[in-house]
């Protein structure tokens, strides 16, 4: 099929072959240009961007738009349709702290919350943070962490302005409504206040964007410049990312260190916020461990000893070192404990079998009741709360059909209080539609979960279009959660699916080992499955499944359009990691230390090298049809970069033996998620979809 002639030719990206050896192996990479070599000031300043790279994203983009010109009404379309799902004056359900209840409500028409609170019981709301009007006139605004102080006294907030994830952490003083203190710059985006509020723990990222230093400063400085910063941690393992928070109960501030395998808490008392931090227990590879205070004791989640779905263990010892920890919830093959909250009276842990959630409560004698719903596919979450010493906690309830639901949960009397609906002011009606789980047979005969949710009347004749999303790593699971983006697909006649593929942990830690490292292969086979399963079945037909993934996900659509390209009449791939050996192999980027577990280092192993080479989309681009690909990137994204994609899409267009277009798509003023706005991300979505919905109605073939 040839395209119309009014259409601009796409951009010939040039080729300056850069020779790279590594472990006694060579590569040539065309288009390694691309990469600006000052992209730390980049992410700072996208105005820094050199120029000749500007000029080439410039015309990558001018060409999407000039190709995608046609589908303009319907990219509109589907905003409004998607918008139209979003209740614009929303607010979350309060909750409750002390005398308060803290919330976050939307203004009609704005893109950012306000955060309030009002006292509890009743009384007048309090504005704490008005996002809205911080981001007025800033082309990207994004809120991290935020939250009061336990006194109720401060209120400190962590804002990125350029969606580099560099934030910034304020303080205002709630009694005077004025910042108080220097700015904390170069922070992550998350903190904590001491339990007796007066302290700030926060985490420095070094030039290369890595969590690298923890720092304690006065939440209430005595000095008009600002309290000092004292160094708390350091981490020297570049590797390793960190985190900070606090015990349940109060007792402890929390270090957190770890990656994908390993993990180490230091603990800070809380009576005496200045002291040096002591390690619970010393990371050891491949150990994980998350622990909290439960009144009396410490409750360990961790996959120690064998414990590949994780088990429980307690300790009563100050310091709760592996010595002291005893077995409390058994490990059971395929029953994942994902997580625990603690409350002064019970302990309410979260697990999943055969990718459903369910949580389990249990009081301090031992006895224990389950909580989970009859739905074929659902998601169930516990929302954090503030509050220890009480019998109520909040989870949240949905399924691809089912609006979320926010339940209170007495976990004494195991009463449920509807708290809200999510409200869909077009409408919304369940009984429309049908959510299936099926279950598509691997190469090796593991069964890959596969979600689905399409109109009841839509025919099993694999007439339908199908769009299968994937994403396959870190263990992140796919939940089967509700989404007012993907009807706008499934009321068109498409069939929404989702492959729950190996690397995530949907089925289980062990789900996720068997899809990392050596075994990742198992990622991109359990997706193929999954499409010829849904072919086999009636589903689908060659040819008209579009394939959507993002970010790891969009390493899994590369692998896929190399190795079946015949099978997809579309890929999305959102800040594709796709140009993962030469990534891999640069110790200056944000996460390659930290993701050597992930996918194997190939500055040291020839093994990892040679594995990772297999696969590496961008590596693997050959001579053959490829099917119509929209690749999308931030350029100041620090998790992909924007040159991964736009190399990718240089080398597909080069190679590609058919016809169908390869288009390219930075935004130059967000990062890794995406334009910061409610409203502004769905045009990102609505751009997505009426692409596949364009080059489905077009039939390119990949044959």
């Amino acid at each position: 099929m040839n395209l119309p002639v009014s259409l601009p030719a796409p951009p010939r990206a040039r080729k300056d072959p850069k020779r790279i050896e590594q472990l006694g192996r060579v590569r040539v990479d065309d288009y390694a240009w691309m990469k600006d070599e000052a992209w730390q000031q980049v992410l700072r300043d996208p105005k820094a961007l050199r120029a000749d790279v500007r000029e080439h994203l410039t015309a990558e983009n001018a060409y999407t738009k000039a190709l995608l010109a046609g589908t303009e009404a319907l990219q509109a379309q589907l905003f409004d349709e998607m918008k139209g799902r979003i209740k614009q004056d929303d607010a979350s359900v309060p909750v409750p702290d002390g005398p308060w209840e803290y919330a976050a409500r939307y203004e009609m028409g704005a893109q950012h919350p306000r955060h309030v609170r009002a006292p509890r019981g009743g009384g007048p709301e309090e504005l704490l943070l008005d996002e809205e009007a911080m981001a007025k006139g800033k082309a990207y605004f994004h809120v991290g962490a935020a939250s009061h102080s336990p006194d109720h006294a401060l209120y400190a907030w962590a804002a990125d302005e350029q969606g580099s994830e560099y934030y910034t952490i304020r303080v205002k003083d709630l009694g005077s409504g004025q910042e108080i203190g220097a700015p904390i710059e170069s922070a992550y985006g998350d903190f904590a206040f001491s339990p007796d509020s007066q302290w700030i723990f926060w985490i420095w990222r070094d030039e290369n964007a890595r969590p690298a230093k923890v720092f304690r400063r006065p939440a209430r400085p005595s000095t008009e410049g600002g309290g000092e910063d004292v160094l708390v941690y350091e981490e020297l393992d570049d590797g390793m990312f960190l985190g900070v928070g606090v015990a349940s109960d109060d007792s402890c501030i929390l270090i957190h260190v770890g990656n994908q395998e390993t993990t180490e808490l230091w603990l800070i008392p809380a009576a005496d916020p200045t002291a040096e931090p002591v390690v619970a227990e010393p990371r050891r590879v491949g150990v994980k461990y998350e622990l909290d205070h439960w009144t009396d004791r410490w409750v360990i989640r961790t996959n120690d000893d064998g414990a590949v779905d994780f088990k429980l263990s307690v300790s009563d010892a100050a310091v709760p070192s592996k010595a002291t920890w005893r077995d409390w919830v058994m490990h059971r093959p395929g029953q994942y404990i994902t997580g625990f909250a603690a409350y002064a009276g019970h302990l309410v842990r979260a697990e999943r079998v055969e990718a459903l959630d369910r949580l389990v409560v249990t009081t301090r004698h031992g006895e224990e009741h389950i909580v989970a719903f009859a739905e074929e596919a659902y998601a169930l979450t516990l929302e954090d709360g503030y509050e220890y010493a009480t019998t109520t906690s909040r989870f949240v309830y949905q399924s691809p059909t089912t609006p979320r639901q926010w339940f209170d949960y007495d976990l004494a009397t195991r009463e449920r209080t509807l708290r809200k609906t999510q409200e869909i002011p077009s409408g919304h009606d369940p009984a429309r539609y049908i959510a299936r789980r099926i279950f598509a047979p691997a190469q090796d005969g593991e069964l890959v979960p596969i979600t689905l949710l399409m109109l009841k009347d839509t025919p099993r004749d694999g007439s339908a279009p199908v769009m299968l999303y994937g994403y396959g790593a870190y263990g992140h699971a796919m939940e089967p959660s509700f989404s007012i983006r993907n009807l706008s697909l499934v009321d068109r006649g498409w069939i929404w699916a989702v492959a729950h593929i190996r690397g995530g942990s949907d089925k289980g830690w062990g789900w996720f080992l068997d899809g990392r490292k050596a075994k990742k292969p198992n990622s991109f086979n359990d997706f193929i499955a999954s499409a010829e399963h849904l072919i086999a079945e009636g589903y689908a037909t060659q040819g008209q499944i579009a394939a959507y993934g993002g970010s790891a996900g969009g390493m899994l659509m590369g692998a896929v359009a190399n190795l079946r390209p015949d099978l997809w009449g579309a890929i999305i791939a959102a800040v594709p990691f796709v140009d993962v050996l030469n990534t891999m192999s640069d110790t200056s980027l944000p996460l390659t230390p930290p993701e050597w577990p992930e996918w194997g280092n190939p500055l040291e192993d020839a093994e990892a090298y040679d594995l990772i080479a297999g696969y590496s989309p961008y590596d693997q681009v050959s001579a053959q049809a490829y099917p119509p690909v929209l690749a999308t990137g931030g350029l100041s994204d620090p998790r992909v970069t924007y040159w991964e994609p736009a190399k990718w899409v240089a080398k597909l267009r080069e190679f590609s033996t058919g016809e169908a277009p390869m288009l390219l798509k930075i935004n130059m003023e967000a990062g890794h998620g995406g334009a910061s706005g409610r409203f502004d991300f769905l045009k990102e979505i609505a751009l997505d979809y009426a692409f596949a919905v364009w080059a489905m109605e077009r039939g390119w073939r990949a044959a």
